[in-house]
């Protein structure tokens, strides 16, 4: 079999994975132990985030033509590649979050929902809440006017009882 035949089956897994998706972050994962990224890599799972290490010309190769491009020129050293397609900001808080314990691990690029965004840009996506946090919020401020009226009526109603 030529090269191109084995490698292409690995170019066609990458572009199923992006088919679709909201986000992709490249990581750095240079000088992470084995059990630092077993951690990251079972937290990625849980939150239903692909986590993988790809040869960057085969994501290069997969990512050409579609909104995942811009991220080719950040595919240089060992990176690996979390993949998205439920919540926008999850590959970047996750990253971020073990970033504070795995000083090696570092986000290099990213493209959410359609945008490319420097390490810096990604550091301020993972700032952002989860789609059911904000959701719950959002909740808790249509219900509170709500609750609140609810309790002066409740109020006026004993006053005038009383």
């Amino acid at each position: 079999m030529a090269k191109i035949e084995l490698k292409q089956p690995i170019v066609e897994e990458i572009k199923a994975h992006v088919e679709g998706a909201q986000t992709a972050v490249i990581i750095n994962y240079s000088g992470v132990t084995v059990e630092q990224d077993t951690k990251l890599r079972k937290a990625m799972r849980e939150e239903g985030i692909v986590y993988k290490v790809y040869k960057n010309t085969m994501m290069k190769r997969a990512f050409a033509g579609t909104e995942f491009e811009s991220l080719n020129d950040s595919l240089e050293g060992a990176n690996a590649v979390a993949i998205s397609k439920t919540d926008a900001t999850a590959p970047a808080r996750l990253v971020a979050k073990f970033a504070k314990e795995i000083p090696n691990l570092e986000m290099v690029a990213g493209v959410v929902e359609g945008q490319f965004y420097d390490a810096k840009g990604m550091q301020a996506i993972s700032q952002i809440p989860g789609r059911e946090e904000l959701l719950g919020r959002l909740l808790g401020s249509m219900q509170s006017p709500i609750a609140n009226f609810a309790r002066v009526i409740n109020q006026i109603a004993e006053a005038k009882e009383a």
